[in-house]
């Protein structure tokens, strides 16, 4: 992918992630006023974490793409 298409793609997943904090603290807050069953809060707390992970590398490689694209030019 050209480094155009991976700032678009960080860009995207960053806000996604910004709304999985989101929902990651209705699940927690759920989960601490002790809900009768929060097996629901637990797995959308194993989707947000791997949606913010996936963020976080996608970033790491744009900007190790935008920082090679800025050295050799």
């Amino acid at each position: 992918m050209s480094t155009d298409t991976w700032i678009r793609t960080s860009t995207g997943l960053g806000m996604l992630a910004l709304t999985a904090v989101l929902v990651s603290l209705l699940a927690l807050t759920d989960i601490y006023h002790a809900e009768a069953d929060v097996t629901s809060e637990w797995n959308a707390l194993r989707v947000c974490f791997g949606i913010i992970v996936v963020s976080q590398v996608s970033s790491l490689v744009t900007l190790r793409k935008v920082s090679r694209r800025k050295a050799g030019a």
